[in-house]
């Protein structure tokens, strides 16, 4: 078959793929007055854990947007999506970095996801990587967009989420790692949750690694230079870190 022929016989497939996902996407519009007692991702993991014989976990207390500690906010806008309230449910510029990297490494590596579209996934999707779940999440997250605030975009965000075995949202990953509720982490704490969010299953205030350590110091420095935080509140975070860091080491030496 002559190349132009593949060509447009490619692209005729692909315009019937998106007819046909557009067709079966959800209805988000229920969202905008409910709260979803389960998602996508807690349907998967339960499965996971009755596949390895164990005993599913679930736990999460959902919390209202304005009761969630500011910090916490803007430590995971810096460390997720620092565009998140411009852009319509994707960023044009993390894409162009993610192609680039994932075209240098010659696989999926790197996302470029933003909080819209992890909001998706985690709803409505599983973390494979294939084309057409990738194709899925940023149609959903358009129309999440269409339909929702920002602030109720983030607010679900904040509560379904992962953090950690059977974790989810901000104030179940709070009281668990803190003993505390969402609304009185300090800085230090609110980074650590941040830091964590790529990968729960690995990183956690329980267990501080130098990644964890590492990302919400790059964090906090954001922060500090989009001027969400003051110098000296930007120290005072640093110390905290780094004791917690230090702890955390000589536990393991113990």
């Amino acid at each position: 078959m002559p190349l132009k022929k593949l060509i447009l016989a490619f692209f005729g497939l692909l315009l019937v793929v998106i007819a046909v996902t557009c067709l079966t996407l959800p209805d988000v519009s229920d969202l905008k007055t409910n709260n979803p007692s389960s998602t996508a991702l807690m349907r998967q993991r339960e499965l996971e854990a009755r596949a390895a014989g164990k005993r599913p976990r679930k736990t999460q207390i959902w919390v209202r947007y304005d009761t969630i500690s500011n910090r916490l906010k803007s430590a995971v806008l810096i460390g997720e999506d620092d565009a998140f309230f411009q852009h319509q449910g994707y960023d044009l510029e993390q894409i162009k970095e993610s192609f680039i990297k994932n075209w240098e490494k010659k696989g999926l590596v790197r996302g470029g996801s933003t909080i819209t579209q992890q909001l998706a996934k985690n709803l409505y999707l599983s973390t494979s990587k294939n084309p057409l779940r990738k194709l899925m999440e940023f149609l959903i997250a358009r129309r999440l967009e269409e339909e929702l605030t920002k602030r109720r975009i983030f607010e679900i965000y904040l509560n379904v989420i992962e953090w950690g075995d059977g974790i989810y949202g901000v104030e179940a990953a709070s009281q668990i790692y803190f003993k505390k509720s969402s609304s009185a982490l300090t800085t230090g704490q609110a980074l650590q949750l941040a830091a964590m969010i790529p990968n729960p299953r690995k990183m956690s205030p329980s267990h501080i690694t130098r990644r964890l350590t590492y990302r919400a110091n790059l964090i906090l420095s954001r922060m500090l230079e989009y001027r969400h935080i003051s110098e000296k509140d930007y120290h005072e975070a640093l110390d905290e870190l780094d004791q917690s860091a230090h702890l955390a080491a000589s536990n393991g030496r113990k």
